[in-house]
């Protein structure tokens, strides 16, 4: 019995790439630093349509030499000048009608920027870039560019608890009252700062420098993230050192 050309099995010499239809792929970054004291997210003003004139999360399309880290890693240095840094891939974000240009499929990633780091950039598909407080930003962002801000903040803080994700936005050296504000800026939470201290102190990641902070009052000891020391074993508490609601 005779098979027809079109159900015989295809092979390198007469596959058609053609023949299927392929979305693009872009990454999109939630950078984050600690800015003023508070924790503050990069966006980018875009110049071109759609959403021309809005704010959203810095990205771009994936080119097709490159893996998706590397281009994560590429649009991470185009906005900010920084290389070697914290870079977590996040999500998949594919509805279909997401972005009105075409089926556009995009990867998600999170950056930690210390504060003593950035250096900001003007793309060429942007025309101002910013940090924003996580906590007021301006208006709805571009795409769906709010849902991936609220993935990435729900990210950073399941991983509290495990993970010395903290300390990336931190500089090489800082006091106990500075890590302890992190916290409470990621997790929106106020912690009891006897409880913080004795925590932290516990699980055995600080290094203590020898330096003190001169200041108004007593001077401030200093410490360094003892990086000899695996997330594997890092245990942190921070339930147990939150500020109880007053009845």
């Amino acid at each position: 019995m005779s098979t027809s050309a079109d159900s015989q099995p295809e092979t390198a010499a007469t596959y058609d790439a053609s023949r299927y239809e392929r979305p693009s792929v872009t990454v999109d970054l939630a950078i984050f630093t600690l800015k003023d004291r508070e924790l503050h997210v990069l966006l980018v003003k875009r110049r071109n349509w759609p959403f021309e004139g809005h704010w959203a999360l810095p990205g771009g399309f994936v080119e097709m030499h490159e893996s998706l880290d590397q281009a994560a890693r590429r649009e991470l240095e185009e906005e900010t000048g920084v290389q070697n840094v914290y870079l977590e891939q996040l999500y998949t974000f594919g509805d279909p009608e997401r972005d009105p240009r075409t089926r556009v499929i995009s990867v998600a990633y999170i950056a930690l920027i210390g504060a003593d780091m950035h250096q900001l950039h003007v793309s060429d598909e942007s025309i101002d870039v910013n940090w924003f407080p996580v906590r007021e930003l301006p208006g709805p962002l571009a795409f769906d560019h709010s849902k991936i801000l609220d993935v990435a903040l729900s990210r950073l803080r399941s991983k509290l608890e495990y993970t010395t994700l903290a300390f990336q936005l931190l500089p090489e050296v800082f006091s106990i009252l500075e890590l302890k504000h992190i916290y409470e800026q990621i997790l929106g939470e106020q912690l009891d700062k006897g409880n913080f201290y004795r925590k932290i102190k516990e699980a055995g990641v600080l290094e203590p420098t020898g330096q003190l902070r001169e200041g108004r009052g007593r001077p401030t000891h200093l410490y360094r993230f003892k990086r000899t020391r695996a997330d594997a074993d890092f245990v942190f508490r921070w339930r147990e050192a939150k500020v109880e609601d007053e009845a």
